[in-house]
């Protein structure tokens, strides 16, 4: 246990002492490479902004006008009926959306159920399985200017849905239902 520490402590400087002696033997003005390199990324940062106000603004009214728990409502026959328990849902629905949004209602069913629960480690999995993917098209795609996004949106939630629909049967094989 001891090695792994110390090999995760020194990792990151040898690497960066690696790619820096490198580029001096490449003759690369390591520096000036690097300044400039800052420069980009705090262009890159100014340019995401709108995006991402945006996009925070967009779940603010998604979950505080109710169409998200209304939605949520209007599935709960199915998800019962296929074994899905409803409590998961919400989570399962702004997880493509909002990372952090997901992040506490994970931390809200984990308060509620408990972390060895089938729902806290559901929502644990889910957490793990599936990404942002509304965040990551409007963000990053934004920021280099791509407008035509429709494959990618289908992909990732196709990916997302995959995510989801094989946590619930991981979780449930592994360590059986409600």
């Amino acid at each position: 246990m001891e090695f792994v520490s110390a090999v995760s402590l020194w990792l990151i400087p040898i690497i960066i002492g690696f790619i820096l002696l490198y580029g001096t033997w490449k003759k690369v003005p390591t520096y000036e490479t690097f300044v400039e390199g800052g420069k980009e990324g705090i262009k890159i940062a100014i340019s995401i902004i709108p995006f991402l106000v945006g996009m925070l603004v967009a779940i603010s009214i998604f979950r505080a006008s109710g169409a998200l728990q209304f939605i949520i409502d209007l599935l709960r026959p199915l998800l019962e009926f296929i074994g899905v328990p409803p409590e998961i849902a919400p989570l399962a629905a702004i997880r493509p959306i909002s990372g952090n949004a997901a992040l506490g209602m994970v931390s809200d069913i984990i308060a509620t159920y408990g972390p060895d629960s089938f729902l806290g480690r559901l929502a644990s999995v889910i957490q793990g399985s599936t990404d942002t993917t509304f965040y990551i098209l409007t963000v990053y795609f934004g920021a280099v200017g791509i407008k035509k996004m429709g494959d990618a949106l289908k992909v990732g939630l196709l990916a997302d849905l995959v995510g989801i629909t094989a946590s619930i049967l991981i979780v449930t094989i592994i360590f059986g239902s409600l």
